[in-house]
């Protein structure tokens, strides 16, 4: 076992094809190990050079609406007027608390996507 730090792209694809081959390592084996060591380092690299940015809390929405066959309409209840349905959807209005709390209650949006990047 001869385990690197991950530091190019090169030792990201030899790490990744090394844990290819260790797929089938058995727990608290040699192997095993060395696929856990090599799989910490892998992630750890790719949150580094692959971050996954917050989706934007409208296309959530949008997807929600798209997926239950919604309209603007349906969403007052969630959001308020047909007013402020529209604001949010086009970018013009943030989500206030209340508005992310009943998305997420009613139409079952996870909290995570509607808060977006003020996490």
């Amino acid at each position: 076992m001869n385990i690197r730090p991950i530091k190019t792209k090169n030792d990201y694809e030899r790490a990744l094809k090394r844990i290819e081959s260790l797929m089938d390592a058995l727990p608290d084996t040699p192997e095993g190990d060395e696929l856990d060591i090599l799989a910490t380092l892998v992630e750890a690299y790719e949150d580094r050079h692959f971050p996954i940015e917050s989706p934007d809390p409208v296309a959530a929405i949008e997807f929600r609406m798209d997926q239950l066959g919604l309209t603007r309409k349906d969403l007052v209840p969630y959001i308020g007027s047909r007013h402020k349905v529209s604001e949010v959807l086009n970018h013009k209005r943030d989500l206030s608390l209340s508005m992310i709390r009943r998305l997420h209650s009613g139409l079952k949006i996870p909290l995570e996507n509607l808060v977006g990047d003020r996490a």
